[in-house]
């Protein structure tokens, strides 16, 4: 991770120059009570009317140049720190988007929403209008001090003191809501996820008539994150009313004080006004040394948050000196494979099978057989826990990920369309590279032309978000074009036909065959789907149970034959007709 005080070095010269305005504009701030002390003692008192059109110049030139210096401080440090929070940003994204699968298989996505905006939010007030205050408010006490100490050292003693009694308090309220932001921080993270849940999820909730159980869901993490703030809020009301008493004290002793000494002839009138004047300045730091304590305790527990997201390692990494394959002929091979996740069981047992370029693979089996962990294997969104997976007879890990996954296109069986246009969808992973002519022909190809030129925008028209308001079959046809553009030497197709008719499947199969010099790699329930396959792979439990072409495996009358007679032996005529087509 990337420490915050590298991000600040980064913008070092435009920080410098906002620390010197703000510099420049307090140390103006402190010469109005050292003029207003000489127009009391000279013109008020001494009758010296003379030196007052000087002193009201000195007045106006204050005025004037805090006015350029607070503005040029204040929009520096927000630029800044609008500019360091989109640095953080980006590299947090970065890093969450170079995070291997089996993260995400245990975060959620709101947690994630929570640390990459709300998080970096909070840094950002940190690093700019938060930061600044910080800054003057030290610089500020110290110079009103050091002013106060020159005018009269034994009266310094009275906000000397009040300091120090505040600095206690903000301590004490900054480590008790240290914890509490912490909390807020998870319990937001947790909001996030039940709204995004429910959410993408309305059509599902609607269906099963669940809105009351998400509605009560949602309100108890809501009572929640308002019972954590609540929480926060009084360990500020408790705290910050001491702020406010010892602000207000402070300039009543400091006039009862120094009224006595100007009696005794301890110092002057204009000394008195301008220690009542700096008594005044020096409040305002006091009374912010609360909020901004509030605030910097906020930007601290989400700091901690980000740190804890930076720990997080990809498990798949790339080797340091990858292999660049010229030329991928799209060769596959599953050398004695098995894999498990962490703490779970065995999902696939000494897989072998080799698909040699341009020829086609079909996998079927019963849900959770291990199908889909192929496909994730070959793309090495995890890695294999023993033997090895081979493309073009090279080992995958010593492969480049981006040269491996731009090798594979891949239709989901959990169809994945964004919020942009038909067009920009099936242009996706290649949006350069491809053309609109390219576009339609993968279209009718998918026999997703049809459909798509009777919209009114044709391929310029919007898709919702995961493409609301398409069909199943609809969304799929789209997937399987955004795959045939690609034009990638290896397609893998993961159940992508299931919500298409016959019909339209089969004009699909018929397309397949024309990719010759493609591998394909056809996962599906539909026996019609794999019958032409080269081979096919039966998996059971997560081990290869039978293989072989349509035609030996029908012969075999096991797992396959089985499936078959379920999807064609009835309305065929029954086992004999199965015999008879075999």
């Amino acid at each position: 991770m990337k420490k915050i005080s590298s991000y600040i070095w980064e913008y070092r010269l435009s920080y410098l120059g906002a620390v010197l305005s703000l510099l420049i504009a307090v140390t103006l701030d402190m010469l109005s009570p050292r003029l207003m002390a000489r127009v009391v003692d000279d013109v008020v008192v001494g009758g010296n009317i003379g030196k007052l059109p000087g002193l009201l110049l000195g007045f106006l030139g204050i005025g004037l140049g805090r006015c350029i210096f607070q503005y040029t401080k204040e929009y520096t440090f927000d630029k800044n720190g609008a500019k360091i929070s989109g640095d953080m940003r980006r590299d947090l994204f970065r890093h969450v988007q170079g995070l291997s699968a089996d993260f995400f298989d245990r975060t959620n996505t709101g947690e994630l929403m929570a640390r990459v905006k709300e998080d970096v939010d909070r840094i950002w007030d940190a690093l700019g209008y938060v930061g600044m205050l910080l800054i003057e408010v030290i610089y500020h006490t110290a110079i009103t001090l050091t002013s106060m100490y020159l005018l009269n050292w034994r009266m310094a003693i009275i906000p000397t003191a009040a300091m120090i009694l505040c600095g206690s308090f903000a301590v004490i309220m900054e480590r008790k809501l240290g914890q509490v932001y912490e909390e807020i921080s998870e319990e937001n993270a947790a909001l996030n996820t039940v709204a995004e849940e429910n959410l993408a999820g309305v059509r599902t909730v609607k269906a099963f008539a669940r809105e009351k159980f998400e509605i009560g869901k949602f309100l108890s993490h809501n009572k929640r994150y308002y019972e954590l703030n609540m929480e926060q809020s009084k360990v500020f009301v408790r705290y910050y009313p001491c702020f406010t008493v010892v602000t207000r004290v402070l300039p009543l002793l400091t006039i009862l004080v120094g009224g006595k000494l100007v009696i005794d002839g301890g110092m002057t009138l204009g000394q008195l006004t301008a220690f009542v004047e700096y008594s005044g300045s020096i409040v305002w730091p006091m009374e912010m040394l609360g909020w901004l304590t509030n605030s910097f305790s906020a930007a601290v527990a989400s700091n901690k948050k980000i740190k804890k997201l930076y720990e997080e390692k990809p498990t798949v990494t790339e080797s340091t000196d990858p292999v660049k394959l010229e030329k991928v002929r799209g060769k596959v091979c599953f050398d004695h494979v098995s894999f498990h996740k962490a703490d779970q069981y065995e999902i696939l047992h000494d897989i072998s099978f080799t698909v040699e370029a341009g020829k086609t693979l079909g996998i079927m089996g019963a849900t959770g057989a291990g199908k889909t962990s192929i496909v994730q294997l070959l793309q090495r969104m995890y890695d294999a826990t023993d033997g090895a997976v081979y493309l073009d007879d090279v080992d995958i890990r010593k492969l480049s990920l981006r040269q491996l996954r731009t090798s594979i296109s891949y239709v989901m069986q959990d169809v994945f369309l964004f919020s942009d246009t038909i067009q920009e969808n099936i242009k996706l992973g290649k949006k350069a590279y491809i053309d609109f002519k390219t576009v339609r022909r993968a279209s009718t190809q998918a026999q997703a032309s049809e459909f798509i030129e009777r919209m009114e925008n044709r391929y310029d028209t919007v898709i919702g978000e995961r493409g609301v308001g398409l069909s199943g079959g609809q969304k799929q046809r789209i997937s399987i074009a955004r795959a045939l553009a690609k034009k990638d030497p290896i397609l893998v197709m993961d159940d992508s036909t299931s919500a298409l008719d016959m019909e339209t499947e089969h004009l699909i199969q018929q397309t397949l065959k024309t990719l010759e010099n493609t591998t394909k790699i056809i996962i599906a329930h539909r026996i019609s789907a794999v019958r032409n396959a080269d081979e096919i792979l039966v998996l059971a439990d997560g081990a290869i149970a039978e293989r072989g072409t349509h035609e030996t495996l029908l012969a075999k009358r096991g797992l396959y034959y089985e499936t078959y007679l379920s999807q064609y032996g009835e309305c065929k005529g029954g086992e004999s007709n199965v015999l008879q087509f075999v």
